[in-house]
């Protein structure tokens, strides 16, 4: 199965490419509701059998970029511990933010405390194991605002819960709620005037949670500027 490039990016050192051998879809519920600590989740899955190989780049401008628009991991609040996904799973970027837990099965003597976390590079291909789990992040959502003139998009990272994000909506304070497309990896975009007016934005995430964060942005917003809203339990 071919591997998709940067999930959510390629890093010089701890990084996974994994190759997934059985794939089934976690049933996420499509109701709409305000997630609170004593609410199960829906997103703990089973163990689901895959393999995994090594993969280090060999260009600096590696460490930033990839497939969900997120740049610079560190930066981002991601971190190293990142893979690289088989398209299957990749899902032409929706499943970008999501969050799953790897071990390594079958030859233990290879497996040590991305790759390196988990294994020897010299091991090669090996066999692992993975599920879903809830994201725990710390801080706001953050919401990356670009474009130009009546052009809009916003890069959605740092969320919690699902942590795949489904759909976005914005509002200014002279609209009403306005849905946004989503353009590649977590960027999504609106052809909309919102200029001199606070923003505010509804985020959806695949387990079906909504949560609104009024006037995240100023009337003075700028492009190039990021703001924290607020986040999921």
């Amino acid at each position: 199965m071919p591997l998709h490039s940067l999930l959510p990016l390629i890093t010089t050192t701890h990084t996974l490419f994994l190759i997934f051998s059985l794939l089934r879809s976690p049933t996420f519920s499509t109701a709409h509701y305000n997630p609170s600590p004593s609410t199960p989740s829906p997103l703990i899955s089973e163990w689901e059998s895959a393999r995994a190989t090594y993969y280090a780049g060999t260009n600096p401008r590696d460490i930033v970029g990839g497939a969900c628009g997120y740049g610079d991991l560190d930066k981002a609040g991601y971190g190293k511990a990142t893979v690289g996904l088989s398209t299957a799973l990749f899902s032409k970027g929706q499943i970008c933010g999501a969050c799953y837990e790897v071990r390594c099965v079958e030859d233990l003597r290879n497996c040590i405390p991305a790759f390196e976390k988990i294994a020897l590079w010299k091991a090669g291909n090996m066999a692992i194991q993975y599920r879903r789990m809830r994201c725990r992040k710390e801080g706001g959502i953050r919401f990356a605002i670009d474009g130009s003139g009546v052009f809009i998009s916003v890069l959605v990272s740092n969320v919690a819960g699902a942590g795949d994000v489904v759909g976005l909506k914005v509002k200014g304070s002279q609209t009403g709620w306005l849905p946004m497309s989503r353009n590649w990896g977590q960027n999504w975009i609106l052809n909309a005037n919102l200029k001199n007016q606070p923003l505010s934005f509804e985020v959806t995430t695949s387990d079906g949670a909504i949560l609104m964060s009024y006037n995240v942005a100023p009337k003075s917003w700028k492009i190039g500027q990021t703001f924290d809203g607020k986040q999921f339990d």
